[in-house]
């Protein structure tokens, strides 16, 4: 079950990668009236997205893991609106993977692995509010 958590970790890993390099793309290519201000959230998320990477990479390498290399899948999207909701998705599938590991390290008797994620997950939670009010 152990082997579950540490894929688990990669699976974090991959995606934080992921989102931080698409994160950053948007903040590049964002256009048009409102992309001041947007741009720099983007910037903004995209940092914070891979200092998470660091802290899971980091996790995952003490407990005998190896980190990967590997991102999820980028999705810029095309307008600025799509970009959110691209953006807004994959903040809710997120939430939902490190809820999962929270509770499989809390079962496991993992507290830094739980607590790590509950942080995670706080500031995951800062940014899908973030994205679901500019899509208003």
């Amino acid at each position: 079950m152990a082997d579950e958590l540490l894929e688990l970790l990669n699976k974090a890993i991959a995606r934080e990668i992921g989102v931080s390099v698409q994160y950053m793309w948007q903040h590049v290519m964002a256009m048009g009236m409102k992309s001041p201000e947007i741009k720099d959230i983007f910037e903004d998320i995209a940092i914070a997205e891979m200092k998470h990477a660091e802290k899971i990479a980091e996790r995952l390498f003490y407990l005998g893991g190896v980190p990967t290399t590997k991102p999820t899948p980028i999705k810029v999207g095309g307008s600025l609106k799509e970009m959110i909701e691209i953006d807004l998705g994959a903040e809710n599938d997120a939430i939902e993977m490190y809820g999962k590991i929270i509770a499989l390290a809390s079962e496991k008797g993992d507290s830094t692995t739980r607590l790590l994620f509950e942080e995670i997950l706080t500031e995951e939670e800062e940014h899908q509010y973030t994205f679901s009010i500019l899509l208003k």
